[in-house]
């Protein structure tokens, strides 16, 4: 099997020496080399989220609440750019490991204009109906205020960060993990502290407060932005934005979303969803509310595993899959998993057993902090599950089946964690145990994409 995968070729420089896909033996050092960087990409974006809910929280439990109500609004909404980025991934990845460079680079293009025709449809209606949006959680007054505000500055930035997002994905589509670290590494270190001057008014300028928070959001996007389109541009790079094909490649678009689409849909009936799951939590009261996207804040970080693991095996199984060598996929897309789970399951540990120092740092009210610790246990506890579900979703994705990760995400969501949460608000039950209903939503997603996996019918989806 090696003699065949090393005579893949899989450049990372056009035009230079063409680098090997590796032998079955190296395959765990390969799929780490591609998953580090992007873990430690998502660890910026965390600390950032860490950070700024650390700085709002000192505003009270109202201004953590309109924060992470807007928040999730805004993940709902935000499918449509993300399903451009995913059929950017796979289909950079085929080109690159059939080494058409023009071909990706077309890709590049398209994803670009279509991510930014997306981001401003989407927009629109939710800086217009903003208000509206935030009435579904059933909250009033400041939160309610603050929260639509915010949403409003917030959604300005999505053109920005269409453009940053479908240059980072034709990027980690090509291997090139990188050059999206560092760019947004800046744009994170930038945020932190646009946060910190915009909220509490530092150097002269107003303090701003959650407005500040949403400020900072926008500009540190619009930054980034001009960063990856200048990286972008720079001779030597792995893809070019080549300015002749800025002219829109209709059919191509359509390829892309047909790969993207099914994620999109997914994130979007999952994150309204969502929007009842946290509508069901909010009526619990303010505490319960702020414990929850305090939890969710924190334990972000271990499901960073997760996401590099996911990015590395989308790109290992489409470069091998546009090379012909449907083994090197398969073996990609288990080794990915296999490491995933091992990291993700120790960093859940170590939350699990630091849970109250933790939640303590984000606000000092007992019962919040109480509450934040419970869901903080349960999410823990799913760590290997979702180390599985990311990852084989990335490796699914990867080879453009898009459908199967849509069907098992329901089936786990709504057959399972969705019902458990009506039915123990309807009977007054207690808040923990939705917070643990998501370990049954994690087990039937883990288990129907490891079953996909295993059957191989993802070698041979058309792109």
């Amino acid at each position: 099997m090696s003699g065949v995968v090393e005579s893949v070729p899989r450049p990372d420089r056009w035009g230079g020496t063409a680098l090997s896909l590796p032998p079955v033996e190296r395959m765990r050092w390969e799929v780490w080399a591609l998953a580090w960087p992007v873990i430690l990409a998502f660890m910026l974006d965390s600390v950032v989220g860490l950070a700024s809910m650390l700085m709002v929280g000192r505003l009270g439990a109202e201004a953590v609440g309109a924060v992470g109500l807007a928040t999730q609004i805004m993940f709902a909404v935000g499918a449509g750019v993300a399903a451009v980025g995913t059929g950017t991934v796979a289909l950079v990845a085929r080109y690159v490991g059939a080494t058409d460079r023009g071909g990706a680079e077309q890709v590049l293009w398209q994803s670009v204009l279509l991510g930014v025709v997306v981001s401003f449809a989407i927009s629109a209606p939710v800086i217009i109906f903003a208000d509206p949006l935030m009435s579904v959680f059933q909250v009033k007054g400041a939160t309610a205020e603050m929260g639509a505000r915010y949403l409003r500055i917030v959604m300005l930035a999505q053109p920005f960060q269409a453009v940053w997002m479908m240059c980072a994905s034709a990027l980690r589509g090509a291997g090139d993990m990188r050059t999206p670290l560092w760019v947004g590494g800046i744009t994170d270190v930038l945020a932190i502290f646009l946060n910190w001057v915009l909220i509490f008014g530092k150097f002269g300028f107003p303090a701003l407060g959650v407005d500040g928070s949403a400020f900072a959001i926008l500009i540190a996007f619009a930054v980034g932005c001009a960063l990856i389109i200048w990286a972008m541009t720079a001779r030597g790079m792995v893809l070019n934005l080549n300015w002749s094909g800025w002219r829109p490649d209709f059919g191509l678009c359509a390829r892309i979303m047909r790969i993207g689409y099914p994620a999109a849909l997914e994130q979007l009936i999952i994150q309204f969803g969502f929007i009842a799951y946290v509508a069901l939590i909010a009526r619990y009261g303010e505490k319960e509310i702020a414990a929850y996207f305090i939890g969710v804040r924190i334990l972000a970080l271990s499901f960073l595993p997760g996401f590099g693991f996911s990015a590395a095996a989308a790109t290992l199984v489409g470069q091998g899959l546009g090379a012909g060598d449907k083994e090197f996929s398969r073996r990609a897309g288990w080794e990915s998993t296999g490491l995933s789970v091992v990291l993700m399951s120790a960093l859940g540990l170590v939350m699990f057993i630091f849970a109250w120092q933790i939640a303590g740092l984000f606000i000092d009210d007992p019962e919040v902090i109480g509450y934040t610790v419970a869901f903080m246990h349960a999410l823990a506890a799913a760590q290997p599950l979702m180390g599985v579900d990311w990852t084989l979703t990335g490796a699914l994705r990867g080879a453009g089946d898009s459908n199967f990760p849509l069907y098992a995400s329901l089936a786990g969501f709504y057959g399972l964690r969705l019902v458990i949460a009506v039915l123990v608000w309807h009977f007054a039950g207690s808040i923990v145990i939705i917070w643990w209903s998501l370990l049954a939503d994690y087990a039937v997603r883990a288990t129907l994409k490891t079953w996909r996996f295993r059957t191989g019918r993802w070698q041979d989806v058309e792109v």
